[in-house]
């Protein structure tokens, strides 16, 4: 496979590779950090250069591309850990333009790319952390809906505008609604999070119009999966941050009257932390890849959340470690790769329910065979 990027996917990386390194300073998101977690101005920036808009179909003025430039874009806020909620709204407004009614639609994709409206999708599960088994139920009613649920550590729910809801039928099947989180028996109370960005707790009872149901089981698997591979490039732009900020350390920090790059063990490692990133990047763009093309991407997607999970995580770890107490040292920003690095972790799966995840697909796919 070819994974050169096409001359619009390169300007898509460089624009974003521009805005975010010349908005996402360490001032910058340090004055986050001590407000509510969300840089406004750098969304504002994203809408002004129409990144927002980068993978919504032109016919609701967005640019028509999909999940491989939605990779593109959050492996650089990924690289500058940049408080804003890409893959949440991103992903989720993707969904909404391939299955909202037109009412919806019009209401809110406009918004998503002049970064008045925040999407967000509350997937995460209690316990077991199933999202092909929502707990919240969805009751058919005069008009609508009666949807009652928890939905734990929704991203930026306390600052979105809508929020998408997967919810199962007493029948037993399964769709996506739409929710005000402002409405009436909405309950939103922020979590705190590793990374510091906004999170909230999301109790609902509420009723929604019936042009609030999005789609079935299949919609749920596509925005999921979407999430995952976004979350995966993340990842991946934190372990470049991380590499970045470490190699510079390394290089220019001596003992002994020797820079520490020069010491074999430290060499070695920053090399395992190259080679683990490069194959977090090969992973990742191979599964947007395939999803943008409409090509089965489950067995993908699983392999690169592996990837993530376990050797984002390693990446982050050694770039805290080759800083030595330097890295303890909060004034310094290597410690915001790390501890983005474990919530990303936390937001993908464990690295061994991936593999158990993997392992019965194939095992399902021989069988059938």
């Amino acid at each position: 496979m070819n994974f050169d990027l096409s001359e619009e996917q390169q300007i898509v990386h460089d624009l974003a590779a521009q805005i975010f390194e010349g908005q996402a300073t360490t001032e910058r998101v340090k004055a986050a950090e001590a407000a509510d977690g969300f840089d406004r101005a750098l969304w504002q920036a994203l809408a002004a250069a129409n990144l927002l808009g980068l993978c919504l179909p032109e016919r609701d003025g967005g640019s028509g591309m999909g999940v491989v430039e939605l990779a593109l874009l959050a492996e650089q806020q990924g690289r500058r850990v940049a408080p804003v909620p890409v893959v949440p709204t991103l992903a989720t407004a993707m969904t909404l333009a391939e299955h909202g009614s037109d009412e919806l639609r019009a209401e809110l994709l406009p918004g998503v790319i002049d970064g008045s409206v925040l999407l967000t999708s509350a997937l995460a599960e209690s316990g077991a952390n199933d999202v092909a088994a929502p707990t919240t139920r969805a009751t058919l009613t005069t008009g609508g809906y009666r949807l009652v649920g928890y939905r734990p550590a929704v991203p930026y729910a306390q600052h979105a505008t809508r929020i998408v809801v997967p919810a199962r039928y007493d029948d037993g099947g399964i769709a996506l609604f739409v929710i005000d989180p402002t409405a009436v028996g909405v309950g939103v109370e922020i979590a705190d999070t590793t990374d510091r960005q906004p999170a909230a707790h999301v109790t609902i009872d509420t009723q929604v119009a019936a042009s609030a149901r999005l789609g079935n089981a299949a919609a749920l698997v596509q925005l999921h999966q979407r999430f995952m591979v976004g979350w995966c490039a993340v990842h991946l732009g934190v372990a470049e941050g991380s590499l970045a900020l470490t190699a510079e350390h390394v290089g220019t920090r001596h003992q002994f009257g020797k820079p520490l790059s020069s010491f074999q063990a430290v060499g070695q490692r920053a090399a395992d932390g190259y080679i683990t990133t490069e194959a977090l990047r090969v992973t990742t763009m191979n599964a947007a890849w395939r999803l943008a093309e409409g090509l089965a991407a489950q067995r993908d997607v699983l392999v690169a959340a592996y990837w993530a999970s376990e050797g984002g995580q390693q990446v982050a770890l050694a770039g805290q470690h080759l800083h030595g107490g330097i890295g303890a040292d909060i004034d310094y920003p290597v410690h915001r790769y790390f501890q983005w690095s474990s919530q990303l972790a936390n937001n993908l799966g464990t690295a061994s329910s991936h593999l158990a995840r993997l392992g019965m697909l194939i095992a399902d796919e021989t069988e059938v065979a």
